[in-house]
Order: structure tokens, then C-alpha cells, then sequence
């Protein structure tokens, strides 16, 4: 039951962080063409990356689930072993948690905003959102190694 509770409550959490973004990107895609916000096509490669691994977090939902089994239903494990999965536990908790930040922190600038100012704050978006793309799927690929 309490797994049960912890993968809604996540669930929703992800949903309401996607959904909060999805309006911002309604926003503006809605709000003019890229002649208007020569920034856009910079924004919509950020959000591209993003649509790209926010499914990935349910991977590491279940990847850590199935990592936290093992070291519960496997007493007779090495001590080296369970250290090793305790750490890609560990490593996928941080991924996670960096791509909530990201989507949290994100606030794409209004259109009024000075366009080398929201050009350097994408940029700077854009890189921040590929070091936690590298993290989650480093993450993942560790976990799915030690899982067998």
C-alpha cells in the first residue's frame, strides 16, 4: 500500500510539473511566430529534450523499485554487491531530483522580455537540461547492468 501511495504521489507530481510546462509552452507557442521571438526555435529545442526524457522518470521509478527488492529480498548478498546497488540507488534518486529541479526552476521569459537576456537564459536552460538528460539515462544504464 505505502508503494502504491509513493508511485501516485509521484505520478502526480510529474503530471502537475509536465502540465505546468505545457501551459507555459501553449504560451508560447501561442503567442507569436519565431519572426516575432527570434528565440523560440532556441525554446522549443529546451522543450524538445525535456519531452524527451520526462518519460524516462518512470524508468527509474522501476528500476529503483526493482534494485530496493533485491536488496531487501536478498540477505545473502556481498557486502560490495549491496553497496554497489545502495550507490546506483543513490545515483538514480539524483537523477530524478534534477530533473524535478529543472522543471521547477524553468521560467521561460516573458515576450517582452530583452531578447539577448531570454537568448542567454535558454542557452544557459539548454545545457542545464543536457546534463540531466546525461544523468538520467547514465543512471538508468548503470541500474539496468547491476539489476541482473
Amino acid at each position: 500500500m505505502k508503494n502504491l501511495k509513493t508511485l501516485l504521489f509521484i505520478s502526480l507530481s510529474i503530471l502537475a510539473s509536465c502540465a505546468k510546462i505545457g501551459k507555459q509552452e501553449d504560451h508560447h507557442h501561442n503567442g507569436g511566430n519565431s519572426e516575432e521571438n527570434p528565440n523560440q526555435a532556441l525554446y522549443d529545442q529546451v522543450m524538445d529534450i525535456h519531452d524527451e526524457i520526462m518519460p524516462r522518470a518512470e524508468d527509474i521509478y522501476q528500476l529503483k523499485k526493482e534494485l530496493q527488492e533485491k536488496l531487501t529480498s536478498s540477505p545473502e548478498l556481498a557486502e560490495g554487491k549491496k553497496q554497489e546497488l545502495e550507490l546506483v540507488i543513490a545515483q538514480l534518486d539524483s537523477a530524478d531530483q534534477s530533473m524535478m529541479d529543472w522543471m521547477h526552476l524553468f521560467k521561460p521569459l516573458p515576450d517582452s522580455a530583452d531578447q539577448e537576456k531570454a537568448r542567454a537564459y535558454l542557452e544557459s536552460e539548454m545545457e542545464r537540461i543536457k546534463k540531466v538528460k546525461d544523468l538520467m539515462n547514465e543512471s538508468i544504464e548503470k541500474a539496468k547492468a547491476v539489476k541482473n
